[in-house]
Parts: C-alpha cells; sequence; structure tokens
C-alpha cells in the first residue's frame, strides 16, 4: 500500500479541488478509524476504476451490487449472534403437498430449538419456510425477477425482507450468514443452490456446516440425486471419496433438526490464523479425546498434531476468545474429512446439557 501522501498525489490530482479537499480530510482520518485499513482499501479501489476506462454498465454493476450488500450488512447485523438455517426449494409445490407440510413443520421445530430461518422469500417450500418459523424468526432474501418471486404473505412488509438485485450477491449472504442449510425438493435454481453449496464447502470458500436434504417419506427425490453422485461422479473419481459426507439425505424432521443441532454440540466454530486451521469449542475436550481425534485424523494434516490451545495472540479482539480451541495444520483439501472429525468430536464432547440451544454464535 502507497504512503498517504504519495496515494493522493497518484489518484486525486484529476478530481475538482472541493473533491479533492473532502477525500483528502477523509484518507487523513481513516488511521483513527476501527476498520479504517479496509476503508481505504475500498476507496482507493474505486479511485484506481475513476482512472481507467469503463463504461456505464461497469459502474451499474458496481452500484448496484454495493446497495445490495448494505442493505444486507445493515439488516443481519441486529442478528448476527444467533444461528440461522437456509431453507432451499421449489417456489411451485402447492401448499397441500406434503413437501410443503413437512417444510413448515421442519421450520417451526428449528426455531424452537434457538435457530432463525431464511428462505428466498417466495412461494411454496419457501412460504413454508417462512410460515413455520414465523414472522419473527423469518428472513426473506428476495430476488428481483420479471416473474414469480414476489414475497409471500409472511415476508411482504417484514422488515428482514431484502430484495436483492442480482443472484450473486443474494447467494453470498445465503452462504455467508447460514450456519446449516435444509434443501427441499425444487427445480434448477434448487439444484443450482445445492451443488454451489457443496463446492463452496468442498473447496474451503464457505465454513463447515451440516447440509440437510429432506423429502417426505417415501419420496425419491434426493435418494435419485445421491445415486446420480455415486455412479456418475464418485465412481469416476471426480469427487473424493469423503465428499457425500458434507450432506445427510433424511425423510424425517426430527432427523433433520437433530443432524443440525448435533453439529454444534461441541463445535462452535472455526478460522485460520496464518496456515493453522483452529477449531473454537464450546466446551473443553478430554485429552484422551484429543488422543483419539489425532489417532483417527491424522490423515488430514499436513504436519504435526491437533492440539488444545487458549486463544491465539491474533485473535486477541475476537468475541470468541474465551472459548477453548484446537489447532492443526490442516491440509487444506480434505474438507469431507473436515466435516467427519466435527462429528467425531462433538461425539467424543458427550451429552453436555449446559451447551446446549438455544444457538449462540
Amino acid at each position: 500500500m502507497l504512503p498517504l501522501k504519495a496515494f493522493m498525489v497518484s489518484h486525486l490530482s484529476n478530481l475538482p479541488a472541493h473533491i479533492q479537499a473532502d477525500l483528502i480530510a477523509l484518507l487523513e482520518h481513516l488511521p483513527s478509524m476501527e476498520h479504517g485499513k479496509l476503508i481505504r482499501q475500498v476507496l482507493e479501489t474505486i479511485l484506481r476504476m475513476m482512472e481507467r476506462e469503463a463504461d456505464r454498465l461497469d459502474w451499474k454493476i458496481l452500484n448496484h451490487a454495493l446497495l445490495d450488500m448494505e442493505q444486507g450488512f445493515q439488516t443481519f447485523y441486529p442478528y448476527r449472534h444467533i444461528r440461522k438455517i437456509t431453507i432451499f426449494g421449489s417456489a411451485r409445490i402447492a401448499a397441500d403437498h406434503p413437501d410443503y407440510e413437512l417444510a413448515k413443520q421442519f421450520a417451526q421445530a428449528i426455531t424452537q430449538a434457538g435457530f432463525m430461518v431464511m428462505t428466498g422469500a417466495g412461494g411454496g417450500i419457501m412460504e413454508a419456510g417462512n410460515l413455520g418459523a414465523g414472522h419473527d424468526q423469518s428472513f426473506g432474501l428476495n430476488i428481483q425477477l420479471p416473474f414469480e418471486q414476489g414475497a409471500n404473505p409472511v415476508m411482504a412488509g417484514n422488515a428482514k425482507l431484502i430484495n436483492f438485485k442480482y443472484f450473486f450477491t443474494r447467494k453470498l449472504f445465503f452462504l455467508r450468514e447460514s450456519d446449516a442449510l435444509a434443501l427441499f425438493p425444487g427445480g434448477f435454481g434448487t439444484q443450482d443452490e445445492a451443488f454451489e453449496s457443496l463446492t463452496l464447502i468442498q473447496t474451503g470458500k464457505a465454513d463447515p456446516m451440516p447440509i440437510v436434504l429432506v423429502d417426505h417419506a417415501g419420496g425419491t427425490y434426493w435418494q435419485g440425486w445421491d445415486t446420480y453422485i455415486r455412479i456418475h461422479l464418485l465412481s469416476r473419481g471426480l469427487i473424493s471419496p469423503d465428499d457425500p459426507s458434507l450432506y445427510t439425505i433424511t425423510d424425517t424432521v426430527a432427523e433433520a433438526c437433530q443432524v443440525i443441532s448435533d453439529f454444534y454440540r461441541v463445535y462452535h466454530s472455526c478460522r485460520y490464523v496464518g496456515d493453522r486451521l483452529v477449531i473454537r469449542l464450546k466446551g473443553d475436550l478430554s485429552d484422551n479425546a484429543v488422543a483419539t481425534l489425532n489417532d483417527e485424523f491424522a490423515d488430514m494434516l499436513d504436519r504435526g498434531a491437533i492440539a488444545k490451545t487458549a486463544s491465539l495472540p491474533e485473535e486477541r479482539n475476537d468475541e470468541t476468545v474465551a472459548l477453548p480451541r484446537l489447532v492443526m495444520d490442516f491440509n487444506h483439501r480434505s474438507f469431507g474429512r473436515l466435516h467427519q472429525f466435527i462429528r467425531r468430536l462433538n461425539q467424543l464432547g458427550g451429552h453436555r446439557p449446559e451447551l446446549e440451544h438455544p444457538e449462540q454464535k
């Protein structure tokens, strides 16, 4: 990053004097702001773009993307410590269909466990999810389309309804805010959401989270999908043998809720500090439990061992600073194994009533 004075000279000289003065005053104030370094990088990017050739469409895309993100950040910020479940599924499922009733029952049950629910705010499965969760526990991430996608009655007029211009910004918030995904049968959109979510988790671009694929009793939608995965992808070596561990297929609300709750029984969250993966825990693990994890999951490490630790010096400003941790040199490839690891540490942590929901993050 250029020194502040050099940056001003190289990027602001062609602007009118009063704009230069305002920007210089703003840039000089940034070092005293909490996130000043990041804000400066954003401003520098925009100023560099102003110096280069760009057409009107480029600026419209940037503007609408920023507006999408602004309303997303503002809407979710007050609820940032509450875990949220995204429900995906077809907008075309009628209210008398068993999948509609199942989605409604699931949303009702998962909110009673302390979670909030997010949907695409449309009809069908999305409406069922918001209806089951109720007005106060629902978010709606609507997409502006020329057909089919008005907000459902639960979300119409709700302060937690967000109308996105772009699919990519909408998907960003679905994955950024989700702590679990529940997918019900649907069309191209649902399939896209399933595969993109799996891709982002499989490649480490999204944090580990449980994915449950829910169908009514006797339904074959997700079983057929899983057969396709195993015949056309897994058997040809196009995905890792551990990648099917990223999702669970079920036909009951109770199992879907249990899979999600169990994922956060002891596991809290994770982050990277340099090259090390830090697993935050809601409660401490015994030395024997950590030894078991080392025996069973050494294959997902580049070197060394899984070790217990307190928060690292780099985490001193983290809101989870008081939580116990595990630290490891994860190989950045075995994300299916990482999901197996999280489920195993939750088992080894035992039944801990003091750690149960309502879930906070």
